[in-house]
């Protein structure tokens, strides 16, 4: 869309917002209401360019009969280029999902034991990082180590205002690498090993139909670190989407139901994601850069305990600050990746 569209676009939207019959519909007042918050700082961004030039052509005009005119067309004209930037910077198309919440996904991969303690470190990260920037996060699936790690688990993370979490966290998908002497090391010697992450869009029921047709459910019996069971009946619940093959298992919760829920907003966000790829060659590439084989070979950061450094290499990003890192200060990585993806956008448009 060119800038008059989206104009015109905004123009139509607060119109119908100001229709009391749009907002007996919950869903569309939403949906019109969230288009119209996306719109908003650009409409913004062009009124008040356009207030500048109409201000320094007055100035201009005036500055024949009257010195002071001069400088404050001086003063004017200074603004008119970050004001084109800015709109330059907000025109780009924006991600879809940038304002959506997530589903995050954290695997242990290679290295046994060690790779589960990382990703418990990773979960921790994600956590802390989330309490740092006012969002709420919930673990709704999890398998234990022996070592008190993660085989896997799953976290829902949601956020408030304009900024969703899908913004900031979709980068975070891929291998992540560690280098450290493990726990489990009795001679001091370094080792690497690896967790993997996947971020998905957290898919609402309204845009992810399921029919339970196609769903194949089966309980089990939850189980501990090492396998030991620790729920005395069938409350684990794993479904399978069978048009599909995708598989989602959950024995968080002590309810059978609680299980399933959670399952199934597991499903969603897959299904969405898979949607997605199927539509778009661009979010198809996207997400392959999400390995879902947990290989040290295949990774996007690298975690360096020795030297307290951390290597974003998918942006050549490096810092030497990994315990804060560790600790939830993602925002100067994040920012990185940010910055990155916005020049390529940039290139893309110019």
């Amino acid at each position: 869309m060119n800038l008059d569209e989206l104009l015109n676009e905004y123009a139509e939207l607060e119109q119908r917002l100001a229709d009391p019959a749009v907002h007996a519909d919950q869903n569309t007042a939403r949906t019109l209401g969230k288009r119209y918050a996306q719109l908003t700082p650009i409409v913004s961004a062009y009124r008040e360019l356009d207030g500048v030039r109409d201000d320094l052509q007055a100035a201009k005009e005036l500055a024949t009969e009257d010195a002071t005119f001069a400088e404050e067309a001086v003063q004017l004209e200074s603004r008119i280029g970050p004001l084109e930037e800015r709109l330059k910077h907000l025109l780009i198309p924006r991600d879809p999902n940038d304002d959506k919440d997530i589903i995050m996904e954290i695997k242990a991969g290679e290295g046994g034991e060690e790779s589960a303690l990382f990703a418990g470190d990773l979960l921790r990260m994600y956590l802390r990082y989330a309490e740092r920037v006012g969002w709420k996060a919930e673990i709704i699936d999890a398998q234990h180590s022996d070592l008190g790690g993660y085989k896997d688990v799953t976290v829902a993370v949601k956020g408030k205002g304009a900024d969703g979490v899908w913004s900031r966290l979709k980068y975070e998908g891929g291998v992540h690498r560690v280098q450290r002497v493990p726990v489990t090391e009795s001679q001091g010697r370094i080792h690497t090993s690896a967790a993997g992450v996947l971020v998905y869009p957290e898919a609402e029921e309204v845009e992810v139909q399921i029919d339970p047709n196609d769903l194949r459910i089966d309980v089990f019996r939850s189980s501990g670190p090492g396998g030991q069971s620790v729920n005395t009946t069938d409350s684990a619940v794993r479904i399978t989407h069978v048009p599909t093959g995708v598989v989602v298992s959950c024995q968080n919760e002590k309810s059978q139901l609680q299980n399933k829920e959670s399952a199934l907003r597991i499903l969603r966000a897959r299904l969405l994601a898979i949607a997605q790829e199927q539509a778009d060659a661009a979010a198809s590439a996207e997400r392959k850069s999400q390995v879902r084989t947990v290989d040290r070979s295949e990774r996007v950061r690298t975690y360096n305990y020795p030297e307290n450094r951390i290597s974003d290499h998918r942006v050549g990003f490096k810092a030497y600050n990994l315990d804060q890192v560790l600790d939830g200060d993602l925002s100067a990585v994040i920012q990185a990746l940010t910055d990155a993806e916005m020049a390529d956008k940039l290139a893309a448009h110019s």
